[in-house]
């Protein structure tokens, strides 16, 4: 693991979740690639080309801890088992056809594949891009990882697979993504935070969507936790678990939940700190009380972190360096001061073909995230000095 002070330059920590919007350029390289238009080695350049400027802007934005905002990946969900979205190189145990992740405020879904044979594993793992970019920059990097419980959703809902039990599977996933971490901080990860966007729609009960009734929370904290049960108290200081209400073409999937259905649960798990989307949230006094509560001293050897979201990457409008430090301060009534960092409420665009609509192209809404996270940065200087955190 790299050796890593997150209160370094910052006072109160602060770190992204992980993506950012891709290029116009390279989500047609995207969607060229997966029509046979272009090779894989054209599609890779265009990868290559949107590392370096996304290394190079968020350099500028003097962030403590960086990353290479997912260029080179279908989605922050699919990463390990497919090269595209539109399924091009489809680990071999999987089809197409599965239950929807997530079906959006604006009526759009995410369909993922389904298990139809075992054994599963991983066709990518999440170090194999973090290996490419973590020679481009001397700021340190985080990287994210899948969530095992987002992939139990390949296993179909009813219907067994013949000759692979979901327990058989689920064993192999917490294998994977155990792998998943330690391939990450054996690359040279700072950090390692663990997407986990399914957990607030498993409260929702959808009736489009079957599996959001199937009161599948509880395992979904058993999952993890037997991910986190494989790391040492020092190991886990530095793994995160990521919630939000969802992120696709500037819509939500789960805003409408209560938050209060998901955290007393997920502060169960037992990992060193949370990335807790909360700067879209329109009452957020009651979440900050709801953190105050629930946040662990103890984690199985574990003093929790709460890294609170305030900036908004499904809307176009700025914050303020002012405004991030007013919502830090205020946390601060509620939170021990000790135990907050700020964050970004999501990754800024988890899926490579995004058209983010709110902003108008997907450059600029590139543009806006880099003026948004330079304004994170400084403005969570700004709460540590009023906070008197150092």
């Amino acid at each position: 693991m790299v050796d890593y002070d997150p209160r370094t330059s910052t006072g109160i920590p602060t770190e992204p979740v992980g993506s950012m919007p891709r290029p116009a350029k390279l989500q047609e390289a995207y969607a060229a690639y997966d029509e046979g238009k272009i090779d894989k080695a054209a599609l890779e350049a265009e990868q290559e080309a949107a590392v370096d400027d996304t290394l190079a802007r968020y350099e500028a934005t003097g962030a403590p801890i960086i990353s290479d905002g997912e260029q080179r990946w279908s989605s922050f969900a699919t990463y390990p088992i497919t090269d595209t979205l539109a399924g091009t190189g489809l680990a071999p145990s999987l089809g197409p056809g599965g239950q929807f992740f997530a079906i959006f405020a604006d009526g759009h879904g995410r369909q993922l594949p389904k298990l139809v044979k075992g054994p599963f594993e991983y066709v990518n793992y999440a170090a194999d891009s973090l290996k490419k970019s973590i020679g481009k920059t001397r700021t340190p990097m985080k990287q994210a990882v899948i969530a095992p419980s987002m992939l139990a959703l390949l296993y179909p809902l009813r219907d067994p697979v013949e000759g692979y039990s979901r327990e058989d599977f689920e064993a192999k996933l917490i294998d994977e993504c155990e792998k998943d971490i330690r391939l990450a901080f054996d690359a040279g990860a700072a950090r390692v935070s663990v997407d986990f966007t399914e957990g607030r729609l498993a409260t929702r009960e959808d009736p489009r969507n079957p599996w959001t009734g199937a009161g599948l929370l509880p395992h979904f904290i058993e999952l993890i936790n037997g991910v986190m049960a494989r790391f040492s108290p020092e190991e886990r200081t530095k793994i995160g678990i990521h919630t939000c209400p969802g992120g696709d073409r500037d819509s939500v999937h789960s805003a409408d939940v209560p938050y209060n259905n998901l955290l007393p649960e997920m502060f169960k798990i037992n990992a060193g700190y949370f990335l807790i989307q909360l700067a879209s949230e329109r009452e957020k006094d009651p979440v900050y009380e709801s953190i105050g509560e629930h946040l662990r001293t103890d984690a199985d050897g574990v003093r929790q972190m709460a890294y609170l979201g305030v900036i908004n990457p499904g809307n176009p409008r700025v914050e303020s360096a002012e405004e991030v430090a007013d919502r830090l301060v205020r946390a601060a009534d509620f939170i021990d001061r000790q135990q907050i960092g700020s964050t970004d409420d999501c990754g800024f665009s988890p899926f490579s073909i995004d058209e983010k609509p709110n902003h108008g192209s997907p450059d600029y809404a590139r543009e806006v995230a880099f003026q948004k996270i330079t304004n994170r940065v400084a403005g969570t200087r700004m709460a540590a000095e009023r906070l008197g955190v150092s």
